[in-house]
Formats: structure tokens, C-alpha cells, sequence
């Protein structure tokens, strides 16, 4: 249908060119080993979606201090190596596309995940809510309704070893396989906290005005890009969103500057979030960002397509839409009807509802909804860590 044509049309992001603008969103599911070494059965998961133009992992650690959840992936041993490569092996098998997406969870963590019980860390000592938790009532969590703790300040030696601890991770994907990495800058997380007014409270060159707020993430993403080049690095980032305690008195401002730094620089895209900011977030980062932009939160079929061919995305993410419908790509570009996500098993363990939802031809119809409506069980202020 020519409607859905732009949905279908191929795009280059970084070394690769994606055969459509899908992508599936990242979306954390708890389903990894303890030790975070992916399992057979998120080789299996990543497998069934491989038609997607790109595949963005779920948030995956990169390094032992930037876990914060349980169950959920690294990327920084020889054994995390050896899991996501069988991934990434069965990915490209299929003739998929998959960029990993690196997660420091920063202050939103617990010593009790961290080793020798480590305090967590943060560009300055700004305890989260205590009254917050943000999890769903499936969700693993690292200690029942106890508020998180006051996290440490980091030194400007502690900076540089997690900046090396990205490029490390980043190293370890190329080894492992991967197309390229995207480091999460978005929903209140490591690189958000010092982007955000209220959590960096530092006077030093990584704190106060816009340009050192924004000097982690830039360093980051030039420590990544010397590993294998800029082609194999990205960002995401969620501009103003408040989730997980981050504020920043100019939003606007502050994102305006970090994506004129990252412009011109050759990374493969910038993944944006817009979670219900009242400032036009696309039509700003489009300004200012020279590369492939990938748009997410609350799109559906017909949305999508006009985001793209507005000129403000190049390419939509689904998260939701996703998880439900391993064979989404196939069902919009017929404008079959999709599967409802299960989101009691979003944060569980096991197959169920993570590679047991049917492949349209094994479908239940009655069950289904039109690919025009949107799966919203979950609003943002409920979770973040399943893409909306």
C-alpha cells in the first residue's frame, strides 16, 4: 500500500542498511542469567525478530558497577562475550540487523548488586526519591520497597574509568558480533544524571553550564567511536523527561547543545524519545542532529508513518508492539491485525510471553487488535525499561 510505503523503504545506519524503518525498541525483560550472560532463550528471542530493520538489545551493563537490575545482561567478560555472540550468530542467520545498547544504571542501583557491596555512584550525591519505585509488580527487584541509597560522588578518576568501561564494553561487542552499540543517555540513568540540573550539583568541568553537563556523554561516545570507528556507535536519549527523579530547568537548551556536539561526527543514529514533553523535541534534535533519528514512545502503524514522512524520524522503534508480535515488520507492511502484549509476564521468567506469542498464521484473530491501535497497559510514569 503506498501509505505504508515509507515503512518499507531501506535506510543506512552506520556500516549497515536496514531493509525497513521498524526497529525494535529496547526493552529489558530479565530474562539473562544472574551473572548477566544471555541464555538459549534470548538467543531465541532475538532470533524470531530479526526481520525488524534493526534490532536495539535490552539495556545491557557495561561494566560490574553499572548493573541495577537483576537478571538483566552485561557485556564486559569473556563469558557475556561467548552469550551474545550466539545471538548475534543467529540474528545475522536470519538476515537481521543488532546494535547492543549499553545501560550504566548510575545512582539506580544497590549495593547488594554490586561487587564487594559497593556504594552506587552518581555525578553527585543526590539520593532518588526514596518514596519512588519504579517497577511493575512482575518486576525483579533488588530489595523489596526499600528506598535507594544516597549514591556516591564521583571522582574525576571514577569518570574516566567508567568513560574506559564504555569503550571496553564496546570492544567486547565488536567481539562479540554486534553491528554497532547504542549508549543509553535516556531515562534517568548514568548519562542523564549528569545532563540533569537537580542530580549534577558538580563546579567542576563536568558540571554547571550546559556544555559540562553534556561533556560525559560526549566523552563517552568518543571514547566508544575509537574502538571501531563512529559508524558503530549511537545514542539515545529522552529530552526533559522527568522519570526517575532527573529535572533540568532548560531541557530545551541543554539537548540543543548536546546535539550540536554529536552532529557532524559520523555516529550511525540518535534513538529520541518525546515522553510527553510540551516543546517540539523532534523538530529540535532534527535541527540540530545531521544523522539517521530514530523516533520512539507510543507510535503506532499509520503514527509511524507519518513521523516519517514528516522528515523529523528516519526511523520508528516499538517496543510494546514488538515483545507481542515477533513477526511485526511482516504484519504492518500487510496491515494484518497484531497480537496484545502480555504484560503480567514483561518481568517474569521463562518462555512465557517472551518467545511463545504466535507468528500471524498460528494466530487467535479474536484476540488480536488493528495495527492502528496502540498497546498502552503501561503508561511512562508506571515503567520506562519497556519502550512506550
Amino acid at each position: 500500500m503506498a501509505k505504508e510505503s515509507s515503512l518499507f523503504r531501506t535506510l543506512a545506519l552506520g556500516a549497515v542498511t536496514a531493509p525497513n524503518r521498524l526497529a525494535f525498541a529496547p526493552c529489558t525483560r530479565h530474562r539473562s542469567r544472574i551473572d548477566g550472560v544471555p541464555t538459549d532463550l534470548n538467543v531465541e528471542y532475538y532470533r524470531q525478530r530479526a526481520s525488524a530493520g534493526l534490532l536495539i538489545t535490552e539495556g545491557t551493563a557495561p561494566s560490574a558497577m553499572g548493573v541495577g537490575y537483576l537478571f538483566t545482561p552485561g557485556l564486559y567478560t569473556e563469558a557475556h562475550i561467548r552469550g551474545w555472540r550466539k545471538v548475534t550468530d543467529a540474528v545475522h542467520a536470519e538476515g537481521g540487523r543488532i546494535f547492543c545498547q549499553l545501560m550504566h544504571t548510575g545512582r539506580l542501583s544497590d549495593s547488594l548488586l554490586l561487587p564487594e557491596g559497593a556504594t552506587p555512584i552518581a555525578p553527585s550525591a543526590v539520593q532518588p526519591d526514596p518514596t519512588a519505585r519504579h517497577y511493575t509488580v512482575n518486576c525483579p527487584r533488588p530489595k523489596r520497597e526499600v528506598p535507594y541509597p544516597v549514591p556516591r560522588a564521583m571522582t574525576r578518576a571514577d569518570i574516566q574509568k567508567t568513560v574506559d568501561e564504555y569503550a571496553h564494553a564496546t570492544r567486547c561487542a565488536l567481539d562479540a558480533g554486534f553491528d554497532g552499540v547504542e549508549l543509553h543517555a535516556a531515562s534517568g540513568y548514568l548519562p542523564m544524571q549528569f545532563l540533569s540540573t537537580n542530580t549534577n550539583l558538580r563546579n567542576d568541568e563536568y558540571g554547571g553550564s550546559v556544555a559540562n553537563r553534556c561533556r560525559f556523554v560526549v566523552e563517552c561516545l568518543e571514547a566508544m567511536a575509537a574502538v571501531n570507528g563512529p559508524r558503530f556507535v549511537a545514542a539515545k536519549v529522552s529530552p526533559g523527561w522527568t522519570f526517575h527523579n532527573v529535572m533540568d530547568d532548560d531541557p530545551q537548551a541543554t539537548y540543543s547543545h548536546l546535539a550540536k556536539e554529536i552532529a557532524g561526527k559520523g555516529y550511525a543514529y540518535l534513538q529520541v524519545g518525546n515522553y510527553g514533553m510540551d516543546w517540539d523535541v523532534y523538530g529540535t534534535m532534527r535541527q540540530h542532529f545531521d544523522g539517521p533519528i530514530i523516533a520512539v514512545g507510543g507510535f503506532t502503524r499509520n503514527t509511524a508513518v507519518q513521523m516519517i514522512d514528516s522528515g523529523l524520524a528516519d526511523m520508528v522503534a516499538f517496543g510494546q508492539a514488538y515483545i507481542a508480535n515477533p513477526d511485526l515488520a511482516e504484519r504492518f507492511q500487510d496491515g494484518s491485525p497484531i497480537n496484545r502484549p502480555r504484560v503480567d509476564t514483561y518481568y517474569s521468567q521463562g518462555a512465557a510471553g517472551y518467545t511463545d506469542y504466535p507468528r500471524l498464521q498460528d494466530a487467535n484473530l479474536e484476540e488480536c487488535m488493528s495495527p492502528d491501535e496502540y498497546p498502552a497497559p503501561l503508561t511512562a510514569s508506571q515503567d520506562d525499561r519497556v519502550d512506550l
